[in-house]
């Protein structure tokens, strides 16, 4: 009897073995997919979160699910990386939701807004408080999904040929600067300029422009504006905790195996934590050699700032009397960020300002 027993269990098992086997292989098909980034792979930390998440992604497959990265330019330039994904001509883009602003601005929000999230608080909005959800169904519009998959942290104000002082200051003033932060300077009576990364240095060289924002210290060294703009301004508050997205087409989204769909969700929120903490480790050196070669570091003013956050108010209140979707998603940030800065006023803030007034005393 237990050896009949034995027997029909040893051939149900391997009847089980047989049936699972090939199911396992159609549940990890091999796939090949392009990603185009919006950076160029000279700016390794932001381009090389699309080095992160090809290997992840390759690894956790036993390299059956391989995305090859180019970056920027070489199969679409960055201002149509969001009509390449949403029309299928490649499956993945890894760039910034505002570089599309003038698709909708609605795009800008999935990045930063002037005066809205840090980067703790831009993540904890993405993936706890509402901001993923009401991301994906804008983004669902333009056949694409969405998840984080970078953060910068909050951005430098960029590089100017003459000192900023007061909101006349920047009266004609031509700043390289886009999207809602370009809407928020032009009612401070700057210019903005909508001008690729390559070109920034010869426009700052030429005079053609008198300023330019970009990303911080790291970034901002190897591009070299210290040597054509002296003046390093700070905060950049269009930019407190840019997010930078892994878009895919919906449709191949959608016919991803789950646990390809798993492994790529933990792949960009594994880039995502990566880059901001490559970005916090690295700025400081950068930043002590650009001060040691001559760079003259300056604060805006309370006074611009305050001007800049009436103006910032100003469009929002603007944009979202047009715009639905923007006005939807504008206020899920503002009410979260309201919330985020009554606890991060308490413990954060006074710790914060404590460890830093022991680094002056030394």
């Amino acid at each position: 009897m237990k050896r009949r027993q034995f027997l029909q269990a040893a051939t149900v098992g391997a009847a089980s073995t047989a049936v699972a086997a090939p199911a396992i292989a159609q549940s990890m098909p091999e796939l090949k997919w392009r990603l185009q980034s919006g950076f160029p792979k000279s700016l390794d930390t932001i381009y090389g979160a699309a080095e992160v998440i090809a290997k992840f992604v390759s690894e956790a497959t036993d390299g059956k699910f391989q995305i090859q990265p180019f970056a920027a330019g070489e199969i679409v330039g960055t201002p149509q990386v969001a009509d390449a994904v949403g029309n299928g001509t490649i499956e993945m883009g890894h760039t910034c939701s505002y570089y599309y602003f003038g698709k909708d601005p609605t795009f800008a929000i999935g990045t930063a807004l002037p005066f809205g999230l840090n980067a703790r608080q831009m993540n904890a909005w993405l993936y706890h408080g509402t901001g993923n959800d009401i991301l994906n169904e804008f983004y669902a519009k333009h056949n694409m999904y969405g998840m984080p998959a970078g953060n910068t942290g909050v951005q430098m104000g960029g590089w100017f040929r003459k000192e900023i002082k007061t909101p006349q200051d920047l009266q004609g003033l031509k700043m390289r600067i886009a999207g809602l932060a370009g809407m928020v300077m032009a009612k401070l009576g700057a210019v903005p300029q909508q001008i690729p990364g390559g070109d920034i240095y010869p426009a700052l060289e030429r005079g053609t422009i008198d300023a330019a924002e970009w990303v911080g210290p790291y970034d901002d060294e190897k591009l070299g504006f210290a040597k054509v703009a002296p003046y390093y301004y700070y905060p950049g508050f269009w930019e407190g905790g840019p997010a930078i997205h892994l878009f895919i087409n919906q449709t191949k989204w959608k016919e991803l195996p789950k646990a390809y769909q798993a492994i790529l969700t933990t792949a960009a929120a594994y880039a995502n934590g990566d880059m901001l903490a490559k970005y916090d480790a690295r700025n400081p050196a950068a930043l002590r050699r650009l001060l040691g070669a001559g760079t003259q570091l300056r604060p805006f003013s309370p006074e611009i700032l305050e001007a800049a956050y009436k103006a910032a108010n100003e469009v929002y209140d603007e944009v979202s009397a047009k715009n639905p979707d923007f006005k939807k998603v504008y206020e899920s940030v503002r009410g979260f960020r309201n919330e985020e800065y009554l606890w991060f006023q308490v413990a954060e803030y006074a710790y914060d300002t404590f460890m830093i007034r022991q680094r002056a005393r030394g």
